[in-house]
C-alpha cells in the first residue's frame, strides 16, 4: 500500500488538531487561508442587520440598566463614569473603545499597562461590574457605530497591539474580522495579560477567524453566558 503524501498527512494533523484544541497554531505552516474567512458569503452582513436590529429592540432595556450602573459608579467612586480608550481594531485601524470606568481615575498616569489578579487599581464597584461584564455595555455603542461587533476577537490597546504585530506571526490576522465585546478566546482562555498568554489567545482567536460561522458565534454565546455567570477570566 503506498504511503500518504507527506503534506496531506501533516495538513490532516493539523486539522484534527484545530478541531481538538479550538486553536490554530502560529508556529505551523502558512496561515494564507484565512485570509478567506474575511469575505464568507453573506453571513458578515446578515449578522451587522442581525445585531443592529436587536440592539433597536432592546434599547429601552439596555438604557434602563446603563443608566442603575452609571448612577452606581458616580456614587461608589468620584471621576467620570466612562472610560475611553484607543484600540486597534478591523484592518488594523484605530478607534476609541468606551467601556464603564471600573478603575481608580489615576490608574494609568504611568502609562497604559495590563490588569492583573487582585489589581489594586480596580475600585470595589469595579470587581463586580467586571466580574458581570456589565462594564463592556457602553461597547453596544462601538458596535452601533460599526466599529465592534457583538462577536469577534477582543480589540487590544493599540499601543499594545502595535508591539504585539512586531513580537508575534501572525498577530494581523485577528483583525480580518471586526472586534467583539465577546468572543471565542474570552470564552475559552480569559485575560491575557502577557506576551505568552497573548500568543495563545491569538491561537484562539486565528480559529475563529478561520472558522467563521453561525454555528461558533452560537458556541460563543452559549459559552459568554456561562462566563457571566461565574465571572471566568475577569481581573
Amino acid at each position: 500500500m503506498s504511503k500518504l503524501p507527506l503534506t496531506l498527512a501533516i495538513n490532516h494533523y493539523e486539522h484534527v488538531t484545530e478541531l481538538v484544541t479550538g486553536r490554530v497554531p502560529v508556529e505551523v505552516g502558512p496561515l494564507f487561508d484565512i485570509d478567506l474567512a474575511d469575505s464568507r458569503g453573506l453571513y458578515p452582513a446578515l449578522r451587522r442587520v442581525l445585531e443592529i436590529a436587536a440592539l433597536l429592540c432592546l434599547v429601552p432595556i439596555l438604557v434602563s440598566l446603563a443608566m442603575l450602573v452609571a448612577m452606581a459608579i458616580r456614587f461608589d467612586s468620584r471621576g467620570p463614569v466612562l472610560f475611553w480608550q484607543d484600540r486597534m481594531g478591523y484592518r488594523g485601524r484605530p478607534f476609541r473603545m468606551c467601556k464603564f470606568r471600573t478603575m481608580r481615575i489615576d490608574s494609568e498616569l504611568s502609562g497604559p499597562k495590563f490588569a492583573t489578579i487582585h489589581d489594586g487599581r480596580v475600585t470595589r464597584l469595579g470587581k463586580f461590574l467586571r466580574q458581570s461584564r456589565l462594564d463592556e455595555l457602553p461597547q453596544l455603542w462601538n458596535v452601533l457605530l460599526g466599529d465592534m461587533s457583538v462577536i469577534g476577537p477582543r480589540p487590544e490597546q493599540f499601543a499594545f497591539a502595535r508591539n504585539f504585530q512586531q513580537e508575534i506571526p501572525a498577530y494581523g490576522f485577528r483583525h480580518l474580522v471586526k472586534p467583539g465585546i465577546t468572543g471565542w478566546a474570552q470564552v475559552n482562555q480569559g485575560y491575557a495579560a502577557n506576551s505568552e498568554e497573548t500568543r495563545t489567545k491569538l491561537e484562539y482567536d486565528l480559529y475563529y477567524v478561520k472558522n467563521l460561522s453561525p454555528w461558533l458565534d452560537a458556541s460563543v454565546v452559549l459559552k459568554t453566558l456561562r462566563t457571566v455567570a461565574t465571572g471566568f477570566g475577569s481581573r
